[in-house]
């Protein structure tokens, strides 16, 4: 048996496809929101609720289990996170221990022990030594910048790079980096299954190529196509630094102080070992990058780099959540009724029904739609309940449709960028949850003002559609009806 914590993590999400795609199991997925993993999960995976804070609650998850993958960090926590590292790795290598678990694979950071590490660096090289401290054999990966589709390390890179044609960049952004592709990093996590350890060891990994951020963001630029201006400026501290990636990217500033202070050391490969151990070959940052663009569309609906719960930390109340290119505003609903129940107001949106709150609002948006050159409210619905792919929903379309559980509806208005509206409809106990949200993909500085600019009516209208959908399905439910 097979343990995977962090299923719901960029790099855990991903690797979790892999190991079903590849039949390697049986597979167990700890996780704190058990039914929110469950529907994405192969038919042959378990996942069982656990949370590797509360030592108590891991017994279960290892039971018959031989190897067991620790890809969780506290990296979005408010506080100290470096003391939740340490606890978390704690517990989770007393119950390994206790489990007669044979070995444990760990993704940790690069850098050079040797001379001092920031807070986060530190933390995760720590997370490394206290795995190895329960006595049960850790193959540990240390990797510099992963480049994929919804990692945050590239999203950032991405976003300075298609935000900013001009960019004063700080010193930090010319420290050397051995970047590796997420593709690469899951070939090494899954070979690590089949070495055979009777102690632990050390494993620094990175791509073909040795670059700075700097670097990256020129060969991002360069295969999208796009002019900047690169101006070097000795005075942005990683303080001011980080409130600045908060303001243009999808970093919040608290990640992403914790983040320039990891890249502000070199994490170059200095132990050649992995290529001597492993038949994986890295490829180089441009195949990485050219990989990670083509993958973007694809890999929407996969696991990103903020789904984890821990990276995204609390919610906030101003531009809701942002990863990747796009910024999302998210919000749930519980619901005494059935999940069948519960899907159906969302079924028959717009058209006759229309968008359930707000309702001037959204005609509103429809004529200025229209005066711009849009489709507007006019195209209306084909059939008052029945959906299918590539349907028209007034200024919508059907991009995806899974009936009872499902839709995604993909803008066709006039915007400063792509749009998207999506509901998720999953069982929650004897009722249902369900998830509303609003999907937006900018185009330049003038779409993220755009966001911005609507986000109040955002509060409003949307939350409003919410609250009138939950109340639609608790009706269909009631006696007579």
């Amino acid at each position: 048996m097979i343990l995977l914590t962090g299923a719901t993590g960029y790099i855990g999400g991903r690797l979790l496809q892999l190991l079903e795609e590849k039949g390697r199991g049986p597979l167990r997925c700890l996780a704190r929101r058990p039914d929110f993993l469950r529907s994405r999960v192969a038919a042959g995976t378990e996942v069982v609720a656990g949370d590797v804070l509360d030592a108590g609650s891991l017994g279960p998850a290892f039971e018959g289990v031989s190897c067991a993958y620790y890809l969780v960090h506290s990296m979005g926590s408010a506080g100290r996170f470096e003391v939740e590292d340490r606890a978390a790795a704690g517990n989770f290598a007393h119950a390994a221990r206790e489990a007669g678990v044979r070995k444990i694979i760990y993704v940790g950071g690069l850098g050079d022990s040797s001379h001092p590490l920031s807070a986060h660096p530190r933390s995760r090289q720590e997370v490394g030594e206290v795995l190895r401290a329960s006595g049960v054999p850790v193959i540990e990966f240390r990797a510099s910048v992963v480049i994929g589709s919804g990692s945050l390390s590239f999203e950032l890179v991405r976003a300075l790079t298609e935000r900013l044609p001009v960019m004063l960049l700080p010193k930090w952004v010319a420290t050397p980096a051995q970047p590796i592709a997420i593709s690469d990093l899951l070939d090494y996590l899954v070979a690590a299954l089949d070495l055979q350890v009777s102690s632990s060891r050390t494993f620094e990994i990175g791509g073909a190529d040795v670059v700075s951020y700097g670097d990256l963001m020129r060969e991002y630029a360069r295969q999208r196509g796009l002019k900047r201006w690169m101006i070097p400026v000795p005075v942005l501290t990683p303080r001011l630094s980080s409130l600045w990636l908060g303001l243009v990217t999808p970093v919040y500033a608290r990640i992403g102080r914790k983040l320039i202070d990891s890249i502000t050391h070199p994490t170059v490969v200095r132990d050649p070992a992995a290529s001597q151990v492993f038949d994986v070959k890295p490829m180089g940052v441009r195949d990485a990058i050219a990989s990670a663009m083509k993958s973007e569309d694809v890999e929407f609906g996969a696991s990103r780099w903020s789904d984890a719960l821990s990276s995204l930390g609390p919610n906030r109340d101003w531009g809701g959540v942002r990863f990747g290119s796009r910024l999302f505003d998210s919000r749930e609903a519980v619901v005494s009724a059935p999940p069948e129940a519960a899907f159906a107001p969302i079924q028959r949106i717009g058209g006759q029904t229309g968008w359930y709150y707000g309702r001037w609002l959204w005609k509103l948006r429809g004529w200025l739609d229209l005066l711009v050159g849009g489709a507007g409210l006019r195209r209306g619905r084909r059939h008052p309940v029945d959906l299918r792919v590539g349907d028209t929903v007034d200024f919508w379309r059907v991009e995806d449709y899974d009936p009872g559980r499902r839709l995604r509806l993909a803008a066709e208005m006039k915007l400063p960028g792509r749009a998207w509206l999506d509901f998720e409809v999953e069982p929650e106990g004897d009722g249902a949850r369900i998830r509303q949200t609003a999907i937006f993909d900018p185009v330049g500085l003038f779409g993220l003002l755009y966001w911005y600019a609507l986000f109040p009516l955002h509060q409003f209208v949307f939350a409003g559609m919410l609250k009138r959908i939950a109340a639609a399905a608790m009706a269909s439910t009631r006696p007579g009806k």
